[in-house]
């Protein structure tokens, strides 16, 4: 189906998704008699629609697959527990908790799988003799505990609002959780304005904020959850909590969102417990953002993740140590150009909660987890500053626990042709000892023609290293001439790398080479680097973005020049905004949970009124003129390329209106747009949204870019 009819057959078909019937001036296009060109038109429908069909169950095996993740080691090493989430027949998320041996690597579902509740975030007791875990199978996030003996699980928990993060106590007699405060007051019957006054008063993936916030509450166990002790009351958000090794401190992270120009600030604090209880005490002086305290063996020290903001939010997040009588803080990795955390991007894994740097046995090292150059792997820091890899490779490292008793870990680990499974892993000296433990998807897996990407680097404009990856598509030939997607990430400080996308599987499997790169802004390639794109958006990314492309068609003869296509999220909606207004070598473009107009970004989003300021380099006050010139709204005239605009309607983050702009502008104007809200949904639709709306999401990204000339069906090479 290479020619011309065919192609516009296709874009008729799409946008109907009814049976195609053509007038006597469409029949005309073809030769022969009239009969023979009815036949040929419904040869050309039925191709038509084995295509479609073909990408809609490719899409919907999003409802087939498994998702692991937060594995947890038994207390003796012997055993692993782990979340496995599904999608059930009514296409909603549950989840329940797996048990391994890891000795004859028999697996149990320990609590009951299917149905519709939510077991998450298992913990052992320091026995382990029992597991902790939250459960929604009361109507409402509750702490619920399981013997690993089997049996039924019993609920401890019974607060309103729900409850989340639960650490044992060192002695097991005792939960820290995380509940909303403890407030008896009555809402008043009737319809409500939403009065506000604070500054940060929305978040996305929560909403309105209801002025409530996440405290810090002590659960006694032996009472059955009848002993319930509130240690703060801070009209602040509290979280990352960890015990100190006797049990009789506390040390957690407490927000600064409220207070003026504090932005994304948060504060390390240790508090004592006990009959020498004193007031919590700050350990930092300086405000910046921390996370995952961590106590050293002896309890003099706390380990923790984070910055001091000094690339506002470029900076590299470091290992820290700060002893806790002195309040003196030293940087582990100061020598290393590395960023301290996960940040490599993939469609299939739900957020957890960072493992922190994590002290072994006797409190020289610190292991934790970090991304460079596409790739999230364990590193080590000891305490006079040197700092090693201990494993990684092209993998995506998204969960880590690990056991100083035993020196081992039990990961979650994803590539670009695995989704994730769970595995062991046993340090010796410079040497690691690795099990895979899971086969969560291996079955679906084998039945799909995977892409493998090629990773590749080049220069950008101005001479900067950049690197990029090339998938090849389903049934690829090389005499064959092949369209090609650029994919932006978002962030911008993220990075794309050895993950599982499912994203740019599907579009591979449709016939399209699918290009990403990270282009300056991106995370794993230094200070410098990532700090590249702030007050230039547009400018030297763009030329970074461009320059891939150059490249992939210098290297690669298969891509069709004439057939190009570009999408992106977030930022990555911002730079495919930005791209067809500076543009129009592509032929199609999808924009998603995109900027179009800075200057109403900086006061809907939630975090608008300080990003702008950090990104952009400026804010409404100072000069509204920077940020409208940064604003794809600003050259809507110059969008002649077909552009598909997907937004959430609950997005805090890039709220609709920015999708709404850009849509009235270009159809205003007469352009070829269409405008999909999703409803009920907010920023993360693609990774975490309702399984039905991330499967339209996939059909109406695909089927865009068919309409407009791409996709296996015009592939001149089959």
């Amino acid at each position: 189906m290479g020619n011309e009819i065919g192609q516009e057959l296709l874009k008729v078909f799409l946008k109907s998704r009814v049976p195609v019937r053509l007038n006597k001036q469409e029949l005309h296009l073809f030769n022969g008699s009239r009969n023979e060109r009815r036949k040929e038109v419904e040869h050309l429908k039925k191709e038509i629609e084995k295509e479609v069909e073909k990408h809609d169950q490719m899409a919907e095996l999003l409802y087939d697959f498994t998702f692991v993740g937060d594995p947890q080691l038994s207390p003796d090493g012997s055993y692993v527990v782990y979340v496995k989430k599904v999608i059930n027949e009514e296409k909603e998320y549950t989840s329940n908790l797996v048990i391994v041996n890891r000795d004859t690597r028999i697996e149990h579902d320990w609590t009951a799988a299917g149905g519709e509740k939510k077991d998450h975030s298992p913990r052992w007791s320091p026995d382990g003799k029992t597991i902790a875990f939250v459960s929604d199978r009361s109507g409402e996030n509750q702490i619920w505990l399981i013997s690993t003996d089997g049996g039924e699980a019993r609920q401890l928990t019974d607060l309103k609002g729900g409850v989340s993060a639960p650490v044992w106590r060192p002695d097991g007699t005792s939960l820290l959780i995380l509940s909303k405060d403890k407030k008896e007051e009555e809402k008043e019957k009737g319809r409500k304005p939403l009065v506000v006054t604070d500054l940060q008063y929305k978040s996305d993936g929560v909403g309105f904020l209801d002025g409530y916030h996440m405290q810090v509450v002590m659960i006694d166990v032996p009472s059955g959850g009848q002993k319930i002790e509130w240690l703060t009351d801070a009209p602040f958000n509290h979280s990352n909590l960890s015990w100190s090794p006797d049990g009789q401190a506390i040390a957690y992270v407490r927000n600064r969102y409220e207070e003026q120009e504090s932005y994304m600030r948060s504060d390390l604090f240790v508090q004592r417990l006990g009959e020498d209880k004193g007031e919590p005490k700050q350990l930092n002086s300086e405000g910046g953002s921390f996370e995952a305290p961590k106590w050293s063996p002896d309890g003099k020290t706390l380990s923790f993740i984070g910055h001091f903001f000094l690339h506002e939010g470029a900076t590299l997040n470091k290992v820290w140590t700060v002893d806790v009588e002195k309040n003196e803080f030293t940087c582990l990795t100061e020598s290393a150009d590395l960023e301290c955390s996960d940040v490599l991007i993939s469609d299939m894994h739900w957020g957890g909660a960072s493992p922190g740097a994590v002290w072994n046995e006797d409190g020289t090292e610190v292991y934790f987890l970090a991304s460079e150059k596409g790739n999230t792997g364990i590193y080590c820091a000891d305490m006079t500053g040197t700092v090693r890899q201990i494993t990684g490779s092209d993998r995506h490292f998204y969960a880590f626990h690990y056991l100083p008793k035993t020196n081992e870990a039990a990961v979650a680990i994803s590539d670009p042709v695995q989704i994730g499974d769970i595995y062991t892993l046993s340090f010796h000296d410079d040497r690691v000892n690795e099990e895979r433990i899971s086969q969560s998807n291996d079955e679906i897996l084998q039945r799909l023609e995977l892409a493998s990407p090629e990773s590749f680097t080049y220069s950008g404009k101005d001479g900067l290293e950049i690197q990029g990856w090339i998938m090849r598509p389903a049934g690829f030939k090389e005499e064959g001439r092949y369209p090609l997607i650029l994919e932006i990430h978002g962030g911008p400080h993220m990075m794309y790398g050895n993950s599982f996308m499912f994203e740019f599987q599907l579009l591979a499997s449709k016939g399209y080479v699918v290009l990403y790169t990270n282009p300056r802004g991106s995370q794993g390639y230094g200070q410098e680097f990532v700090n590249g794109c702030r007050g230039d958006y547009g400018g030297g990314d763009y030329d970074d973005m461009m320059a891939g492309v150059d490249v992939s068609l210098k290297n690669y003869s298969f891509i069709d020049e004439d057939r190009l296509y570009v999408t992106g999220g977030s930022y990555g909606g911002f730079m495919t905004n930005w791209i067809v207004g500076k543009t129009d070598r592509f032929k199609a473009a999808v924009t998603q949970r995109s900027i179009s107009n800075w200057q109403s970004f900086y006061g809907v989003s939630d975090i608008g009124y300080f990003f702008t300021k950090w990104e952009v380099g400026s804010d409404l006050d100072e000069n509204p003129d920077i940020l409208w010139h940064h604003s794809p709204l600003k050259y809507v005239d110059q969008i002649e390329t077909p552009l598909l605009i997907l937004h959430s309607e609950n997005d805090h983050r890039c709220p609709i209106e920015q999708g709404e702009q850009l849509y009235i502008a270009l159809k205003h104007r007469g352009k070829d747009t269409m405008f999909v809200r999703f409803p009920d949904s907010d920023h993360h639709l693609s990774r975490s949204g309702h399984p039905e709306l991330r499967v339209e999401r996939l059909k109406h990204l695909g089927n865009w870019f068919d309409q407009h000339g791409g996709g296996d069906s015009t592939n001149t090479g089959q």
